[in-house]
Parts: structure tokens; sequence; C-alpha cells
């Protein structure tokens, strides 16, 4: 982790051998987007196998999972991927904020997000509240509207009614 250069938030310092592997992921994007879904697999199954600490790697890994229906794979992604950030961030103390707004920490939150889709799919929902928590505390903002996902999620799409006072007298 490093300070912005404005000093006013923390980033994440992807390990060297992501920083290396960044063209190789635009590339398995594209393969992704012509439907090369089972290259672009192999393709990122040889991107972590060179370094494990890849959290976009990770993030793609379970995005494609949960294309294929496959909830427990897509959490393992997910979950690695978050946990490898969240490991960094206790190495360095906890530090606050740490912005999804800056592009690296995009991976991080969004092997979050997934992480706590994953869990409320399998009938988790206090573990899908805990990466929630802790994303928002990083970033109060919660630009990836996680606790509206979980509500959605909860509702399976039904309108939530209020029922506290907007009735006429």
């Amino acid at each position: 982790m490093r300070r912005t250069t404005d000093g006013r938030s923390w980033v994440f310092v992807h390990p060297r051998c992501a920083r290396d592997r960044a063209e190789d992921l635009e590339e398995v994007h594209l393969m992704i987007e012509a439907g090369e879904a089972d290259i672009a697999l192999d393709e990122l199954r040889w991107l972590l196998s060179g370094c494990s600490e890849f959290i976009a790697a990770h993030v793609l890994l379970g995005e494609l999972a949960r294309q294929a229906g496959d909830i427990p794979l897509a959490r393992g992604h997910y979950g690695a991927g978050y946990q490898l950030g969240l490991q960094t961030l206790r190495r360095a103390k906890m530090p606050k904020p740490v912005l999804h707004s800056q592009a690296a920490n995009r991976p991080f939150f969004e092997a979050g997000q997934g992480l706590a889709w994953a869990l409320e799919k399998q009938g988790k929902p206090q573990m899908a509240e805990e990466v929630v928590a802790m994303l928002n505390e990083l970033d109060p903002a919660d630009p990836l509207q996680l606790r509206a996902m979980l509500d959605e999620l909860r509702t399976e799409g039904k309108p939530i009614i209020n029922l506290r006072g907007d009735f006429p007298k």
C-alpha cells in the first residue's frame, strides 16, 4: 500500500508480476468479448501460474465461473482475490480510506463485490454482510452500491415498500 500523491487516500501496489502481465490481461478481455471463453480460461490460469497474487486475474476467473453458473467456483476465485487484498491491508495496518476511484484499487473492490454476491447466492448473508461492511469501511461512498446489490438479491427484484407514515389521513 502507498499513499496517493495528494496524500488523502491509499492505493494497492500490485506485485511486479501482476504489473508485467497487464497487457496479457487486456488480451484476455478481448478473448472474452470475442466469445473465446475457453482460451481466456487457459490464459488466465497461465497468468496465475506465474503470479498467484494477480487479483485482477482472479476476478476474471470469478466472472467466467459466474457466467457459467458455477457459484462455488466463482466464490473461490472472488474470495482468493479479496483475501489477497485483505492480507495486504492487514500488513499495512488497515490504512483508510482506500477508494474505488483509484484504478489500482478496483480489482480488490470487484473481488469483494463478486464474493459478496456469491456468498449471498449460497445462503450466507452474514458473511456477505461482513465483506460489504469491510468494503464500505474502506470507501464509505459505496461506489459499487453493494448494499443495494444485497437488497436486490434478497428481495429478488421485488420493490421494497415503506410502511411508515406515508398513508393518507
